[in-house]
């Protein structure tokens, strides 16, 4: 099994804890595919695996993990607590069913997936992720979707610093205050929907770049994450679009190209803002 890329930079976080830059996202793969989708993400040189116990496919990404035949010391694998499960007892157990449902031994990095403020008091979540930590079984713990106000009021009461804040960037919403914001902390930045989607890949500086270096519309706007240093896990199901996505570490962007691409800048979401996203599933 042969990766088809350069080796993939490792970022390494507030606590010691090493992350491959570029990781596999499985944001909607349906479960019953998620065991032969990841397992392909393998062959093509990926050892970095976003879930979440939201997207359903947990028990998949162990299955493709423990199929492998890679060792385990060499796999990432981050998920995420669900929104209903922000007590202190629930997530406790919610992380139990994680690491029963992944079946890999332990996981490598575990996040409140929203901060959901008209649910539950997060800081009190925080202190029971903090548990899981000195528990062993899982090597680093952070947080996603969190503006500013909300690290604050974690790092005025809390013990530990998140390890890393996973929110929404792409250049159409750079999130340049929260990330200077977070790296001051040593917050490490993880960055979902690198592409916006897709709506960005038809931007004319983006096409204008990608002609001009003879890059994908998807390779430049990648490559501009890796260089800001953002850990990013695109999601595809396409073996192709896999290689094509983990072959941005063989060129760099000039910086008047990153200036250009940052300063398409628009604040604009494809996903709802954390401070009115309060959605909780059906228990």
């Amino acid at each position: 099994m042969h990766p088809v890329t350069p080796e993939i930079p490792d970022i390494t976080l507030n606590n010691g804890v090493d992350i491959p830059q570029l990781g596999f996202g499985v944001f909607q793969v349906d479960p019953a595919d998620t065991r032969d989708t990841v397992r392909t993400a393998f062959e093509v040189g990926y050892r970095h695996i976003d879930t979440a116990e939201m997207y359903g496919n947990e028990v998949g990404v162990g299955e493709a993990v423990r199929a492998s035949g890679i060792d385990r010391s060499q796999i990432f694998v981050t998920s995420k607590l669900n929104n209903q499960y922000h007590s202190p007892s629930d997530a406790l157990a919610a992380f139990d069913r994680t690491l029963a449902d992944l079946d890999i031994g332990y996981l490598d990095l575990f996040l409140i997936h929203w901060p959901l403020p008209e649910v539950g008091d997060f800081v009190e979540t925080w202190r029971a992720m903090e548990q899981m930590l000195a528990r062993g079984d899982v090597r680093a713990i952070g947080v996603s979707n969190f503006h500013e106000h909300h690290l604050d009021r974690v790092l005025d009461s809390c013990e530990i610093v998140p390890a890393v804040n996973q929110i929404e960037v792409h250049p159409f919403l750079t999130q340049d205050p929260l990330r200077a914001y977070c790296l001051e902390r040593g917050i490490a930045i993880e960055a979902w929907s690198p592409i916006a989607r897709g709506k960005i890949l038809d931007d004319p500086t983006i096409l204008g770049i990608s002609e001009r270096i003879s890059r994908t519309p998807s390779q430049v706007v990648l490559r501009w994450h890796v260089q800001r240093g953002d850990i990013i896990f695109p999601k595809t199901s396409h073996r192709d679009r896999m290689i094509e996505n983990i072959q941005i570490f063989d060129f760099q962007l000039t910086d008047e190209d990153m200036a250009a691409i940052t300063g398409l800048h628009r604040d604009e979401r494809t996903g709802p803002n954390p401070d009115e996203f309060n959605w909780v599933p059906d228990a």
